[in-house]
């Protein structure tokens, strides 16, 4: 049963209290430092209608909570919106965001009755929490773990499409987590950068071809300078600009990245700078 409750306090939360813990609502991440200072608590989810950013993180983690919950605000300059959400994955709480189109910035109420969910961090995904996500539902999984999968994959590995003879086209964070079975056969489409440091990764592993970030490109074309160095080897890759997908995130590298840099060896089977990753992967895949 959810009982609903206000305390006769300064800027009070709404308290949701649930079998297996409570929610704390509050209108701002400033308001919790006044609450926990009259009220010490721990161990509660906290929702506050701020910017889910570093300072309002170390707002909120004066609470001690389990769990966070802010808002996204459109996620700004350099990530700003959200970068608390990382400060939170550092001190192992699971944390999301709120889509400030889904709910009124200041306003606690609102967000915890119609928000949805942008952004979450690993420590929430190891919940299933995920984006899309209502936030009570979000706030009841992250207090009881209702929604939590059997298994968490940390590498994310994810079959996009199935080729010829076997091959398919795999997402993974970071070409580290290639498996064996990846040998000769599977695309890889992963979100580290394609600098030197790699390429004992690509000729361990051998996968059919690959997809990675280019980093930015960076100092002496460092970003990418594996390229060139397997190709030799006769392995197809291929790297997206670091402004299009995110890096760390395989699946972005894939749905959202643009091909920035290229090897004669997926060259020659299509792949041009300008494709879509999705595009190339399938070019080198067939």
């Amino acid at each position: 049963m959810v009982r609903l409750s206000n305390m006769a306090e300064p800027h009070p939360p709404l308290i949701v209290e649930h079998d297996a813990g409570r929610t704390l609502v509050f209108d701002s991440a400033t308001h919790v430092e006044a609450y926990v200072a009259r009220t010490p608590c721990s161990g509660d989810v906290i929702v506050a209608a701020s910017y889910a950013g570093v300072l309002c993180a170390r707002m909120v983690m004066l609470a001690r909570p389990r769990a966070a919950i802010g808002l996204d605000c459109g996620i700004g300059k350099d990530g700003a919106g959200v970068a608390g959400l990382w400060y939170y994955e550092a001190l192992d709480v699971p944390a999301a965001a709120v889509d400030s189109g889904t709910a009124e910035m200041g306003n606690g109420q609102d967000m915890f009755s119609h928000g949805v969910l942008s952004r979450v961090n690993e420590c929430a995904q190891r919940l299933g929490v995920e984006a899309g996500l209502p936030v009570q539902q979000a706030a009841d999984a992250l207090l009881s773990g209702s929604r939590k999968p059997a298994r968490f994959d940390p590498a994310r590995r994810l079959v996009v499409q199935e080729g010829p003879q076997g091959r398919c086209i795999v997402c993974t964070d970071s070409i580290a987590f290639a498996l064996p079975e990846d040998r000769e056969r599977n695309v890889l489409c992963t979100a580290g950068h394609t600098g030197r440091s790699v390429v004992e990764y690509f000729r361990r592993f051998r996968p059919w071809g690959f997809i990675c970030s280019d980093g930015g490109i960076g100092k002496n074309r460092s970003g990418i300078a594996a390229l060139e160095v397997v190709d030799a080897d006769g392995i197809a890759g291929a790297a997206v600009d670091a402004m299009t997908a995110r890096m760390g995130d395989g699946r972005s590298t894939y749905f959202d990245g643009v091909i920035s840099a290229v090897n004669r060896t997926a060259h020659a089977k299509g792949v041009r700078v300008g494709q879509s990753a999705r595009e190339a992967a399938a070019l080198l895949l067939n």
